[in-house]
């Protein structure tokens, strides 16, 4: 794509009036009471796929993925929640990059939406003011894992993927914003910490900056809504925390997504 495609293509983009929203959240607790509140149903399967364990993908996504995917409709427009659904072999959340990326690609194709929110859980920092509980809006996406210490690839490494502006947004809820850092494990070690205070993160997560970095190659606007678990500077250890607080944030997204949603439909992508 040519400089001249790409600034038609994200001045179209500022345009669009958002009427079909697709929000990715990785694990099926997270997603469950939002799905609830808003009345969303299980898509059925419109192919003859197999989901990997001899059935039959219960969505309208294409190929072997387990991903689960709800749609409904709020204010007459089209809202899809996809799941990354269970692994059928070890019969846990597909979490991580990998599956992240795909589901996207995935969802991309099959809903062509005006506009992807990843929705979840996060870690947050206390010394960017994170509090459990506190809901963080995206404003770019970072790497912190990818560790390649070779001219060009560092930079690719880190991604640095920008989150779509949303200053109406964050007025109007009055949500705390902050860099998304992303790695594939729970856990962090010295190196991770290093990586993470250079990319200026608020919060960290194990899925945002794939999806980020997909909506990016389809030029799809795409932003972050991540509600704090764990304290990723604290002295408690992440695992314990983010377990205790699971439910907690599940129904604190609950909470802020509905919101969220009713505040971008039906508004071209520049007024957020």
């Amino acid at each position: 794509m040519n400089f001249i495609s790409k600034v038609l293509g994200a001045s179209n983009a500022n345009r669009t009036v958002i009427k079909t929203v697709l929000v990715n959240i990785a694990m099926e607790a997270e997603a469950a009471p939002l799905v609830e509140h808003l009345g969303l149903t299980k898509c059925e399967c419109n192919g003859d796929e197999s989901n990997g364990d001899g059935g039959q993908s219960a969505n309208i996504l294409s190929g072997p993925m387990p991903a689960v995917v709800y749609e409904g409709e709020v204010n007459e427009c089209k809202i899809f929640v996809v799941t990354n659904g269970k692994d059928p072999k070890y019969g846990v959340d597909n979490v991580g990059t990998v599956c992240a990326g795909l589901v996207t690609y995935l969802s991309l194709l099959a809903i062509s939406p005006d506009i992807v929110i990843n929705a979840g859980t996060c870690g947050g920092f206390i010394s960017k003011g994170a509090q459990v509980g506190d809901v963080f809006i995206s404003s770019a996406f970072k790497n912190h894992d990818r560790r390649i210490a070779i001219p060009g690839f560092s930079e690719w490494g880190i991604g640095d993927y920008a989150a779509v502006p949303t200053p109406n947004l964050v007025k109007e809820l009055g949500y705390k914003t902050g860099v998304v850092t992303t790695g594939n494990s729970l856990d962090h070690v010295p190196k991770d910490d290093e990586i993470m205070a250079a990319n200026d993160a608020s919060v960290k997560d194990m899925e945002g900056a794939a999806i980020a970095a997909v909506a990016e190659m389809y030029n799809t606007p795409c932003f972050g809504v991540k509600v704090v678990t764990d304290l990723v500077d604290g002295d408690k250890p992440t695992e314990d925390e983010f377990l205790q607080n699971l439910s907690a944030a599940a129904n604190s997204l609950k909470e802020a997504m509905p919101k969220v949603i009713d505040f971008v439909l039906n508004k071209p992508i520049a007024d957020l």
